[in-house]
């Protein structure tokens, strides 16, 4: 069955990681939602890609983190952090396409 990632997630955000990249944080709500996600490569970079409209070898790593029942996404920024035309200096609201992730999840 197909969830909202806003169903599955306690926490999505993005930050910057420097002022080349974008760090996307999701934070699942326990450990059996984590493992399933992970063990089933749900989130990977066709699906980032296709989310942030860029090819895939753009997107610089999906890291599955265990302790924190997370994954880690890091882009690069379209804009430099700071810069003429900058409009998101710190990359806080660089996260609402994550919000229309709807991933397979068998449970309750």
């Amino acid at each position: 069955m197909k969830r909202s990632i806003l169903e599955l997630a306690r926490v999505v955000r993005s930050k910057n990681a420097g002022p080349y990249e974008l760090t996307l944080d999701i934070i699942f709500r326990d450990a059996g939602i984590y493992r399933q996600i992970r063990d089933g490569s749900q989130i990977d970079r066709a699906l980032i890609a296709g989310l942030y409209g860029i090819q895939e070898d753009a997107v610089e790593n999906i890291i599955y983190f265990d302790p924190a029942l997370a994954v880690k996404i890091v882009l690069p920024r379209r804009i430099v952090s700071g810069s003429a035309g900058d409009t998101d200096v710190y990359g806080a609201q660089q996260h609402a396409p994550l919000l229309n992730i709807e991933l397979d999840f068998q449970g309750g």
